[in-house]
Formats: structure tokens, C-alpha cells, sequence
């Protein structure tokens, strides 16, 4: 059963809150005075405290105070019979979930204590999520309750104390680096190093180097030897992220590399042993561009041991609710702010598509709370309106940025469309190389074949 506090120095307003709240289920205290209902905020355990803005001795903003630095998680509404808009901004401000104003009908009151209590326990689900997998597993912010996540949860546990090769696929911005460092953090080697690498950021001249060392002298530049990625990870985990764009060449070394579990430098023909568990990470399907002769089918079933998929984010929508909640937190907490989520926010996240996954909700909430002010966030400073949208694709942004962005993803767009989806066939239309279309397409969120 909910416990509710009321406070109010109108004992008839009180009484009348308390039968109504009592006869819907709730287990109700009242406090005749604003001092009397900070000190039993601070000390009680309440779902929600409803607090009026305006009392003798002691305002309702004091009452929110030391409701929230006795307990973050305790929902608070405000009432007033003033109803302005100040006050109301003011109060949500200092962390209110809402306001009522007086004379209080009683479907409203019901309706936003209803959505106070859902929202404590939505912010507690994640903070129990967060704490049980943090202490238990150590899985970094990996959040959500849906059935495929569960899946992926229990996979890790069962994957990461092995030493078998993880293969990682999914559309970008789903968390594969997330799910990568979880099973490392699982396995044997989390007390040794983890080593990432983004392929498609490295040039094919410098990969091999950078990867596997060199000798001094074995390149114009190279004035010392240098231990190369693979033997500073020795005993760890090496973390091949975008792993569909390295050239061919280099994939036929990395396969030996993972064979014989040995390396050598450029320009050296001494092997090195190295102990390196493998986890590699696409956004590509593999076995198309194996079919394409773009990825070599003796590396691709080399990777291919333990197999995780993970699922773009507009098929887990019940997992939206839990990571905004994650997210509007943790920015909050990092630009001091105390931005809440408006009515209908998150109805109209579970609703959109998220082409750019997890990564495109975190930017989402990132620029929502920084515009925010620190106010109420609604939905339409979240959701991109479909004006927005046709404007982005039609070159008409307000920025020189805008611009030049909308004419690329046009032309990118285009060109895929024209190649049946096959990025090398693409970069040559656009006169550009694999690795660049990759990266504009990453930037601009674009996904080929759309989503329905």
C-alpha cells in the first residue's frame, strides 16, 4: 500500500485529500503545518507528498526541500490557490513531479497521485537494476526489462567466464561495446586489460602497426620499436569494434593472429605470443559481405563462437520508459539540473522509431535537459516533429550545418537506393572510400534498408 502525506494548515482541505486518498487504498498521515510536514518528510517513508505552496510559519518549497534531501526518490505534488504559473515552475524546479491547483477535483488528484507513484517506482526500477547488476555482474549501464535484454543478460553470464571468441551484431547504437565490456568484467581477465578499436577510424596503412607493433626502421617514421595494441592487452580482452572494415589483407593476419595466438611486428619476422580473448563487433551482416568477397569466411567462422544479436531499440519499446528515466538521472545529475519529463514525454518516446537506437534516445535526452533549463521537458523539445523531419531531408535547415547535412544524407541515401544497399558499390558512386561512407552514415543515423 502507497503511504501519502498530506500537508496543509486547512484542516478542512486536509480532511477532505485524506478521505478521498483513503478511499482509493492509500495509507494517508497529515501534517497541520508546513514545519510539521518537513520534519515528517524528512523522517517518514512516503511515496508522495502533497504538500500546499502557501502556510503559516513554513512554505510548501520548504516542505519539498527537506523531502528530497531525505529521500531523492520520494515524489512530491504541490497545491496552491494561487495557481500561478511562477510558483508552479519554481516548485518543479526545486524537484516537484507536479502541481494541482485548488479547488482539487477528484479524478485529478487521483490521476496525478497515479502518476507520481508510477514514476517512483519506474526510477526505482532503474536504480535496482543499476545497483543488482553493478554489484552482481558489473553490467555498465546495460538497462531494460524486456524479454530480449533478459536473453542478452543471460547470455553474458553464461559466455563471459569462458575464453571463446564473441561475435557481436546489431544496428548501430545499440550498446555492443556495453554488452563487449560486460563480458569481459565477467570473465577471468577483468583484473587485465581491455583494448578497444574502432576499424573504421584507423587507415589501412596504420592498422596493421597499430595493431601488431613494428620495428624500428621498418617504415619512414618509425625511429623506435613499438609494442603494438595486441601485446598491451596481453592477458585481457582485445575489442574489435566495426570489425566489417578492415581490408581483406589484414583480415588474413588477424585470423593467424587468433589461430596460432601469436604477432609480428612490422618488419620483424620473431613471433610474439600473446593471450588475447577476441570479442568483435559489426553493424554489417556478415554473411552478405562474405557472400561479396568484402569479409573472409575462414576469419568470419573464426569469430563467430559465441553469437550475441542485440535488438534495435523500436523493438524492445517497453525498455524506452526505463532508460529515459536512466538518462534524464544521469544528465540531471551532470549539468545540475532538475529537469522532469512533461505529460505525454515518454508515451511519445515509445512511439518512435529511434533509427540511432540507444545512442540517438541519449542525445535526445542530453539536449532536452540542457534546453531545458532545468524546467519541464514536453514532447514536442524531444521529438523531432515531422516538419523538423521534412525540412532536415529537404536542405532547409537554418544552418550552413544543417544544409550540408540534409544534401549528404540525400545523396548517401541515394546511392545505396541505386546499389541494392551494397556500401562498397555506394562509396564508389559518391567518389569516396568504404570507411568515410561508414562514418557519415554513423553521424547521420542513416540505416539501410529503412525501417518500416
Amino acid at each position: 500500500m502507497a503511504k501519502i502525506l498530506i500537508v496543509d494548515d486547512q484542516r478542512n482541505m486536509r480532511t477532505l485529500l485524506a478521505m478521498l486518498l483513503r478511499g482509493a487504498g492509500y495509507e494517508v498521515d497529515e501534517a497541520t503545518n508546513g514545519i510539521e510536514g518537513a520534519d515528517l518528510g524528512a523522517r517518514g517513508a512516503y511515496d508522495v507528498v502533497l504538500t500546499d505552496l502557501r502556510m503559516g510559519g513554513s512554505d510548501g518549497l520548504s516542505v519539498l526541500r527537506a523531502v528530497k534531501e531525505a529521500n531523492a526518490m520520494t515524489e512530491v505534488i504541490v497545491m496552491t490557490a494561487y495557481g500561478t504559473i511562477e510558483s508552479a515552475v519554481e516548485a518543479m524546479r526545486l524537484g516537484a513531479f507536479d502541481y494541482l491547483q485548488k479547488p482539487i477535483e477528484e479524478p485529478e488528484l487521483l490521476l496525478k497521485v497515479e502518476r507520481a507513484l508510477q514514476n517512483r517506482k519506474l526510477a526505482g526500477e532503474v536504480q535496482l537494476l543499476a545497483t543488482e547488476f553493478k554489484e552482481r555482474y558489473r553490467f555498465e549501464n546495460i538497462i531494460g526489462r524486456s524479454q530480449p535484454i533478459r536473453d542478452v543478460l543471460a547470455r553474458i553470464v553464461k559466455i563471459a567466464p569462458t575464453d571463446a571468441t564473441v561475435l557481436i551484431t546489431g544496428e548501430s547504437g545499440t550498446g555492443k561495446e556495453l554488452v563487449a565490456k560486460a563480458v569481459h568484467a565477467n570473465s577471468r581477465r577483468s583484473d587485465r586489460p581491455f583494448v578497444p578499436i574502432n576499424c573504421a577510424a584507423i587507415s589501412e596503412t596504420l592498422l596493421e602497426s597499430e595493431l601488431f607493433g613494428h620495428a624500428r626502421g621498418s617504415f619512414t617514421g618509425a625511429v623506435s620499436a613499438r609494442k603494438g595494441l595486441f601485446e598491451e592487452a596481453d592477458g585481457g580482452t582485445f575489442f574489435f569494434d566495426e570489425i566489417a572494415e578492415t581490408p581483406l589483407t589484414f583480415q588474413a593476419k588477424l585470423l593467424r593472429a587468433i589461430q596460432e595466438n601469436e604477432i609480428r611486428r612490422v618488419g620483424e619476422n620473431k613471433p610474439i605470443h600473446v593471450d588475447v580473448r577476441i570479442i568483435a563487433a559489426t553493424n554489417q551482416e556478415l554473411l552478405s559481405a562474405v557472400a561479396e568477397k568484402r569479409f573472409r569466411q575462414d576469419l568470419y567462422y573464426r569469430l563467430n563462437v559465441a553469437r550475441f544479436t542485440l535488438p534495435p531499440l523500436r523493438s524492445r519499446r517497453e525498455d524506452v520508459p526505463l532508460l529515459f528515466a536512466h538518462f534524464l538521472t544521469k544528465f540531471n545529475r551532470k549539468m545540475n539540473c532538475r529537469a522532469v519529463a512533461g505529460e505525454g514525454v515518454v508515451d511519445a518516446l515509445s512511439q518512435y522509431d529511434f533509427p540511432g537506437n540507444i545512442r540517438e534516445l541519449e542525445n535526445m535526452v542530453e539536449q532536452a535537459v540542457a534546453l531545458s533549463g532545468g524546467g519541464v521537458i514536453t514532447a514536442d523539445d524531444i521529438i523531432p516533429s515531422p516538419t523538423q523531419t521534412r525540412r532536415a531531408a529537404d536542405g532547409a535547415g537554418r544552418t550552413l550545418a544543417d544544409v550540408v547535412d540534409a544534401a549528404e544524407r540525400q545523396a548517401i541515401e541515394a546511392a545505396l537506393r541505386e546499389t541494392d544497399g551494397n556500401r562498397e558499390k555506394a562509396a564508389d558512386v559518391l567518389a569516396i572510400s568504404a570507411t568515410t561512407l561508414w562514418r557519415k552514415m554513423s553521424r547521420l543515423a542513416i540505416v539501410y534498408p529503412p525501417s518500416a
